[in-house]
């Protein structure tokens, strides 16, 4: 009995000691004001970790019941306001003072003619910073901003570095038109080289290349993006932006000792393999083809059909008469027949193998910034290299982004800013005459076609050559603005 007595009251001793751990349900009551001494209402007050929560009353005031533990932690926020974490412990009633967010109140919006405070900006915009852009394997502004921003849609049609992207600002404005945004790099419109329309985005034309206006823009050099979507944008840059505004602001230099910085990027596509995916070969495919003509659906009628395959071509065979030899194409026996299907069926030619192959990009990006009250100064060099995923497509790119800028006075300070960037880039041309490169862009194309290809070696066009140089200058004056910025 007494040994009873002493584990009932370990276990009742046990079970004191562990409330803590697990939890207790408290009322927890407290008031929010801002740091002029104000109640706030709505405030939302919530354990965190948890669902349990509640928002501040008409004078401020809160209650939470709840179950918590001495390590959990109050959230207290508030829009406007910096968030607070406190820790519960044995506190039942709290005092919480919020004080407004600085980093929200200052945020602001880039529009290429000046900067304006977010709350006295009344478009709509999205911005993004250079963070949030930072997508391990991307060299591209265009791939940058996929998924990135809300009401902007972009679609790679090609994987071929360049290649003119098809960019929607809260959708399509036009069936015929364009549709494509507005292009601004530091305050300088930049204009697609190349007029590409929306059906020439998907035909694999070469000249699809040179129509993105930013394909030549070191992505290490971007400090953030601003989207302009709505009629604001209209407003500024009249009938050209009716399809929104996307605002690229670049690295300007900073003051104090100069900083090198450098960033390196490397990317390993492998080529694929047929065990990769789930598709016949050619033993199983022309076994299926067998099929069909048992059953009727490949016979001879099938000559003129566009898309007849090999039995559309051994039926041709079988129809055409040489008068020089007195001979048919092909015999039509069961033999003769069975001879030419199988080496369709025997031929399995690994494409992935013929028109793939493994690749490496890499992209080298170094940096030097610095300066003085007076005058600041940024310097970049990149080069980016991909030896190409596909046996047709290679590229190369150089780029150099050189800026000074200079405060004469509180209100006055100018700029001036250098960039070029050189692209070489092969790339598998089309069938159909390329369209016509207008003299003004610096660029030579050159293609040659191979000798026609035996039955056991594939036709492979010979790739075409681009080479494209392109540079700018501008010069900037920045005056204060009127507006205020709070």
């Amino acid at each position: 009995m007494r040994t009873v007595t002493i584990r009932v009251l370990l276990l009742m001793l046990a079970v004191i000691l562990a409330a803590p751990i697990w939890g207790q349900e408290v009322t927890l009551k407290g008031i929010v004001k801002d740091s002029s001494g104000e109640p706030l209402v709505g405030v939302s007050v919530q354990i965190k970790g948890t669902q349990n929560g509640t928002v501040t009353n008409v004078e401020g005031s809160f209650t939470l019941r709840a179950t918590v533990k001495p390590t959990d932690k109050l959230v207290v926020s508030y829009i406007g306001m910096a968030k607070q974490e406190i820790e519960i412990g044995n506190k039942r009633n709290f005092n919480v003072l919020l004080k407004e967010d600085s980093q929200l109140l200052d945020d602001v919006v880039v529009t290429g003619f000046r900067s304006i405070s977010k709350t006295n900006f009344t478009g709509s915009s999205t911005k993004l910073q250079q963070d949030e852009l930072n997508i391990k394997g991307a060299v591209d502004l265009s791939r940058m901003l996929e998924g990135q921003a809300a009401g902007v849609s972009i679609q790679n049609v090609s994987g071929t570095f360049g290649a003119a992207p098809k960019v929607r600002v809260r959708g399509a404005t036009s069936l015929s038109g364009e549709n494509k945004p507005l292009w601004v790099i530091d305050g300088v419109i930049q204009e697609d080289l190349i007029n590409v329309s929306n059906d020439e985005l998907t035909s694999g034309d070469p000249t699809t290349l040179l129509g993105s206006a930013v394909a030549g823009l070191n992505a290490s050099d971007i400090e953030s993006i601003d989207v302009l979507k709505d009629a604001a944008a209209t407003a500024l840059y009249g009938a050209r932006a009716m399809n929104g505004v996307v605002v690229v602001t670049t690295k300007r230099g900073s003051e104090g000792k100069p900083k090198v910085s450098y960033s390196g990027n490397f990317t390993v596509q492998l080529k694929p393999s047929y065990a990769d995916y789930d598709i016949m070969n050619s033993a199983d495919q022309m076994s299926v083809y067998a099929e069909l003509e048992r059953k009727g659906f490949l016979t001879s009628g099938i000559v003129n059909n566009a898309n007849s395959g090999v039995y559309g071509k051994m039926y041709n065979l079988i129809n055409t008469y040489n008068e020089s030899t007195g001979k048919f194409g092909l015999e039509n026996t069961p033999e003769a027949r069975r001879q030419f299907l199988t080496r369709y069926a025997n031929a399995n030619t690994d494409w992935f193998d013929i028109l793939f192959r493994n690749s490496l990009q890499q992209e080298h990006s170094i940096s030097v910034s610095g300066g003085s009250n007076f005058s600041r100064s940024y310097l970049s060099l990149s080069f980016m290299n991909d030896e190409g995923w596909s046996v047709a497509d290679k590229v190369k790119r150089y780029t150099a982004n050189f800026r000074n800028d200079f405060t004469l006075s509180k209100k006055l300070k100018i700029g001036f800013q250098l960039v070029g960037s050189l692209r070489d880039q092969r790339t598998h041309p089309v069938p159909s005459p390329a369209a016509a490169i207008p003299w003004r862009v610096p660029t030579t194309a050159t293609s040659i076609s191979t000798p026609s290809a035996t039955p056991s070696t594939p036709a492979v066009h010979s790739p075409a050559t681009t080479r494209m140089a392109n540079w700018s200058i501008s010069p900037s004056t920045s005056l204060p603005s009127t507006s205020s910025m709070r």
